[in-house]
């Protein structure tokens, strides 16, 4: 379980960056090259390649070389166990908020308004 948190917090980590999601955003469409991919952001190459690596460490993209061309695809397993985990903590969240919201509205409903369950 604590290698599945570790994993969490480095995916999450990558898609707290604007960069890093633009790039995500531009292989949902498709595979693509790293100077394809760099085109629209205005910074050297080995700076984009840090963030192409941090995509990679984490597992949201893989990549293949083929002669001097290095291209980029998306992996989707890694979103797909941060949405997973998500889901839960919206389910948890759910739950917990109907829970305060029947409390609260039994409190309403008590005809002497006390909030003291022994009377």
């Amino acid at each position: 379980m604590p290698n599945q948190f570790i994993q969490l917090d480095r995916v999450f980590y990558a898609l707290a960056d604007p960069t890093r999601r633009a790039v995500l955003e531009r292989l949902s469409v498709g595979p693509a090259a790293v100077s394809e991919l760099a085109q629209p952001f205005d910074m050297a190459l080995p700076s984009f390649t840090q963030h192409l690596n941090v995509l990679s460490d984490c597992g949201l993209v893989q990549s293949q070389k083929t002669g001097r061309i290095r291209t980029y695809q998306i992996s989707p397993d890694a979103l797909i166990a941060a949405e997973q985990w998500m889901v839960e903590q919206r389910h948890l969240w759910e739950a917990r908020l109907n829970q305060l919201d029947s409390y609260l509205t039994q409190l309403k409903d008590k005809p002497d308004g006390s909030t003291n369950s022994s009377t």
